[in-house]
């Protein structure tokens, strides 16, 4: 049996008993401090680290008698964030000590921010982190800590899509709470995409209730994308690169002419996403962005839900050297007149349907966009 200190995003208690806990088990917990150190924010994340400080005191939480099960599914969880275990003296009260163990970031892994509120990040990132963390301890005994940590970045992405599509507007002919049963959910594979499955009954339109389902979906987060269109002199810019599925379904031209997108990371808004995306894959910068719409891409297929842009800038160069190096991005842009744009596709020349999309909500807000 062992005793561990939680400090962190651990101290929220529905993240702590999902990682820690199975069906029917309690966890014996009080209130702890640790003497001379403090928690900081992770500079560029959304969790802490603990580091030393003398005369100040770290508070947390003890949590005393873990399974040897429970500290193998911490060391999972947390594998994936680089920290190591250290045993520490805790103060548990004015005159009582104790031992436990405590996570500490590896050395150099992290750069401290300011203090660290559970309150503050509870409010910003509590849901996000449960939705997450389902993701990650679905896949405990299945997948190893280096493949969580590989992919995580795409799990949050993933977590931040479900928490978007759980706000959007209620269906008032349908309640998914009575006319939707899931009978087995199955997390099948996980990488920089995410594949589930699902066995369901769904309500019928004559009121019943069909027969049992199984259906599969590719689970993704939110995309924004974004066409570049100069008002002044009439035309666009497109972004080239070479798309795997379009080679993996055989395509002989697997090097697609697009918008400019990417995938909305947590925190971050659809504007801001169009933006950051508009830099990293055309050098570019725009006045502003003009809102064309927003949709699940694939609804058959996918869970990726995406927003349109008409982004207004001026376009004036193009570049071969679009995209992050980090992420095995090659991309180059061409600048078309808009006549163009509109002949390629009504020749269906163009194969990405966001940018047909977007070409077409174009042809009708132009003359205002001219004006």
């Amino acid at each position: 049996m062992t005793n561990l200190f939680f400090y962190g995003t651990l101290r929220f208690r529905p993240l702590l008993e999902l990682v820690l806990c199975e069906p029917g088990v309690s966890l014996n917990m009080v209130s702890a401090q640790l003497p001379d150190h403090q928690v900081y924010g992770v500079q560029g994340q959304p969790f802490p680290m603990v580091a030393p400080a003398p005369g100040q005191s770290a508070s947390g939480v003890l949590v005393r008698g873990l399974t040897a099960r429970q500290i193998e599914r911490l060391d999972y969880y947390e594998g994936g964030f680089d920290y190591d275990l250290r045993p520490m003296t805790l103060r548990v009260s004015d005159a009582q000590t104790a031992e436990a163990q405590v996570f500490f970031p590896r050395d150099g892994a992290w750069t401290p921010g300011d203090v660290w509120s559970l309150d503050d990040w509870a409010l910003a990132w509590g849901e996000m982190t449960l939705h997450a963390a389902t993701e990650v301890m679905a896949f405990y005994d299945r997948l190893g800590p280096t493949e969580i940590a590989k992919n995580f970045r795409a799990i949050r992405v993933r977590a931040a899509g479900r928490i978007a599509a759980a706000a959007r507007t209620p269906d008032p002919q349908h309640d998914v709470t009575r006319d939707v049963v899931v009978e087995k959910h199955n997390r099948g594979y996980l990488n920089y995409f995410a594949m589930d499955d699902m066995d369901l009954r769904h309500r019928r339109y004559d009121g019943t209730m069909s027969d049992s389902l199984n259906r599969a979906a590719l689970m993704t987060g939110q995309a924004a994308v974004v066409l570049p269109y100069d008002p002044i002199r009439d035309r666009v810019l497109l972004v080239e690169q070479f798309r795997a599925p379009v080679f993996m379904i055989g395509d002989p031209a697997p090097w697609v002419w697009e918008a400019v997108a990417g995938m909305i990371d947590p925190g971050e808004t659809p504007e801001q996403a169009a933006h950051r995306e508009l830099l990293e894959e055309a050098h570019l910068t725009a006045r502003r962005l003009e809102p064309a719409g927003q949709a699940y891409s694939s609804s058959g297929s996918s869970s990726e839900f995406v927003h349109l842009f008409v982004a207004i800038a001026d376009l004036l160069s193009e570049t071969d050297s679009g995209g992050l190096d980090s992420e095995g991005e090659d991309i180059r842009s061409r600048i078309l007149s808009f006549e163009t744009l509109l002949d390629l596709t009504d020749r269906q020349q163009i194969k990405s349907l966001p940018l047909v999309s977007l070409a077409n909500w174009l042809a009708r807000h132009r003359d205002r966009l001219r004006q």
